[in-house]
């Protein structure tokens, strides 16, 4: 196996923002989250306060749920994306009950780096997750090089 561009320290020293409005959900990925040795997690089961949230907490990825009530994931996204500087690169992925093509596209062109369809595999969204961290960081030090 290749060695690792960034120390998996460092990857797990990023700030993680999980949005869901079924409680189980979060319960799973903030579990799921502290197991893999992340620490610095705020998980939210509101929508209406996810975007204050985002600009409070300056997560390092976000994982967001799309259905949700008053404030659903495409809007959220749309938000964050009004929201982050031109060249700022702060990926969200997308964790979803909708299967649909449409939804795929829509969450993607609104500015999700990645799509995981529940119910989700843990290993695999783990892994997700680490490598959005580890190129979120090698975007950072090109920036400052």
């Amino acid at each position: 196996m290749p060695a690792k561009l960034i120390d998996p320290a460092e990857i797990r020293q990023r700030r993680i923002l999980a949005i869901d409005d079924e409680q189980p959900n979060i319960l799973l990925l903030q579990s799921l989250l502290e197991q893999e040795g992340y620490a610095s997690l705020k998980c939210l089961s509101d929508p209406t306060k996810a975007l204050q949230a985002y600009i409070d907490f300056e997560p390092d990825l976000v994982l967001l749920d799309l259905m949700m009530p008053q404030v659903d994931g495409f809007e959220l996204l749309e938000a964050f994306g009004r929201h982050d500087k031109a060249d700022e690169y702060r990926p969200v992925l997308v964790l979803t009950a909708d299967t649909t093509l449409q939804a795929r596209r829509r969450a993607l062109s609104l500015g999700a780096k990645d799509f995981v369809t529940k119910p989700f595999d843990v290993i695999e969204v783990a892994l997700r997750i680490s490598n959005l961290l580890e190129t979120r960081i090698l975007y950072e030090r090109l920036r400052s090089a």
